[in-house]
């Protein structure tokens, strides 16, 4: 792969603490390693990105407050910046993540470019689910999510699910690529046992995890119930490590008397600490294109109990690395939970299959080269 030529390639993607941010600026840090040369374009430094790699490049998208519009417009700086940032180097490829606004901005950048110089980039837009689940559905936004996808020069999506739902959703006509998310594992640098120590989690006690932005469809009120009606309650400690504010669940933190349960901590970049001290993740959701934070949990040996929705059964298997259970079915989560607490055995067979999984199917390796394939298959057509 890294006789391949080298190719400039710019990401669009929400910087924040999330999934598709996640993937985008990991994604954008492995195409460096290998000698490309990536331009990373958003409102802020993605959460993940370092200050100091090679090939990596940040660009700034300035947002100008203008009393003639009622409400800040990002879409069109953001374009404008993605066709300067193009013209000025020469770019091969513009990756959104995200059909709306980054493939919207990028497609605007493209015409902008072409009308300004003979440059013909190619737009490489990604769906992660949001942009599909909920958007496509608000008819104010459906025909311009529709247009960004069908006039990108290639699609992709992160799993099986949200292809069948994209084109479902919205009849979209064009081919759409499924590449799963990637997670690359560090080695934990803090001992599990410190860890623990450092949160105030007994040797006797029982940990669980859970990694999550804390929107809507995480249902964490369902997570917190899990744990409050386990009949091992009062020796079980949920960690959340959280990229939004928990504080709107701690009046029902409160009335669940879980105050002495429940340890937050907001917008770790060491999740692999973390992961590495506990003993099983839960992840509840109303539904996941893919389900990083699964992903993450399964590469660490840890089983998962999660909702049986969207891509999750495309990352994790029922009965061999966890259980899956209905959306909202928390008497069916509480009882797998109890029954993975007192089987440890069943417990560690499970994480080494996840484990095993994780590494087989969602390795960067194998990711990364089948992104780099599909622009040049792109960059071909």
């Amino acid at each position: 792969m890294t006789s391949k030529p080298r190719l400039k390639i710019g990401i669009v993607c929400y910087p924040s603490v999330g999934g598709s941010g996640i993937v985008a600026t990991d994604l954008g840090n492995q195409l460096a390693l290998l000698g490309h040369e990536i331009h990373f374009i958003s409102y802020e430094r993605p959460f993940r990105l370092g200050s100091n790699s090679a090939n990596v490049f940040f660009n700034q998208v300035k947002i100008n407050e203008y009393e003639l519009f009622r409400y800040p417009d990002y879409t069109l700086p953001l374009a404008v910046k993605i066709g300067d940032i193009s013209q000025k180097y020469s770019l091969d490829i513009i990756h959104a993540h995200y059909a709306i606004p980054h493939a919207t901005a990028a497609l605007l950048a493209k015409n902008i470019v072409r009308h300004c110089s003979q440059q013909k980039p190619k737009v490489v837009t990604t769906l992660h689910g949001t942009d599909i689940t909920l958007l496509a559905r608000d008819p104010n936004l459906r025909s311009i999510i529709q247009y960004s996808i069908e006039e990108s020069d290639g699609v992709t999506a992160v799993s099986n699910s949200l292809r069948e739902e994209s084109i479902s959703l919205l009849g979209i006509k064009k081919a759409v690529e499924v590449i799963y998310n990637f997670y690359q594992p560090k080695i934990p640098a803090i001992p599990a046992a410190q860890i623990r120590k450092d949160l105030g989690i007994g040797t006797d006690e029982f940990m669980v995890i859970h990694l999550s932005n804390l929107r809507p469809v995480k249902r964490i009120p369902d997570l917190l119930r899990i744990v409050a009606a386990s009949k091992h309650v009062r020796k079980l400690k949920l960690v959340i490590l959280s990229g939004g504010n928990f504080e709107q669940f701690l009046p029902l933190v409160d009335e669940l008397k879980l105050k002495n349960n429940i340890i937050v901590r907001e917008n770790i970049l060491d999740i692999e600490n973390y992961i590495n001290a506990a003993d099983l993740g839960i992840y509840p959701s109303e539904t996941e294109s893919f389900g990083m934070g699964i992903l993450e949990t399964l590469s660490f040996g840890k089983p998962v109990l999660a909702s049986n929705s969207g891509g999750i059964p495309e990352v994790m298997q029922h009965g061999r690395t966890g259980y899956l259970y209905p959306v909202g079915d928390v008497q069916s989560f509480t009882q797998g939970l109890d029954e993975l607490i007192e089987n440890p055995q069943e417990r560690q067979k499970m994480g080494e299959r996840g484990k095993v999984r994780a590494q087989s199917l969602f390795n960067t390796e194998k990711i990364v080269k089948e992104y780099f394939d599909f622009y040049q298959k792109t960059l071909n057509s």
